[in-house]
């Protein structure tokens, strides 16, 4: 880990308290960089058009007895990797290449989308209970860290 890791680290946590998952520590924020610029961000949140939990007032997840790291198309968020994938397909960014600054670590269809989109570096604080995202990632060669703070 190094300096700009730190920088981009603590973007995703800022980026991650714009979600309006309705579970505090479900916050989940994303940066997409390359050659040390930001190409874009992602938090967790629902689609478009959609009302989120947070207006809601409630969890679907919660309310099922969904447990952590299961079905997830059961959810009405978008996560956050996804919206940075897919903010750069609207906007036109490639992101071949590129580092994946996550506040968590990604699950098996984040994984899935990162790969498909280039991306060669991810780079997570908190864990996940999803290993076969870690066993796609190895089995294509896309470099995963946990971050561990500087200090």
């Amino acid at each position: 880990m190094n300096k700009w890791d730190e920088r981009f680290m603590n973007m995703s946590e800022t980026v991650a308290q714009w979600s309006s998952c309705f579970k505090p520590d479900r916050k989940v924020g994303a940066v997409i960089v390359k050659d040390k610029r930001i190409l874009t961000t992602g938090y967790n949140g629902a689609s478009s058009g959609i009302l989120s939990c947070v207006e809601k007032g409630e969890c679907l997840r919660v309310k099922l007895g969904i447990p952590s790291g299961t079905r997830h198309e059961l959810c009405y968020a978008v996560h956050a990797e996804q919206n940075a994938i897919i903010q750069a397909a609207k906007l036109g960014v490639s992101v071949d290449g590129a580092t994946l600054y996550c506040t968590h670590q990604p699950c098996t269809i984040c994984a899935k989308m990162i790969i498909n989109a280039g991306v060669k570096r991810v780079v997570y604080k908190y864990g996940y209970p999803d290993e076969f995202s870690m066993s796609l990632f190895e089995q294509a060669k896309v470099e995963v860290e946990k971050f561990e703070d500087l200090d």
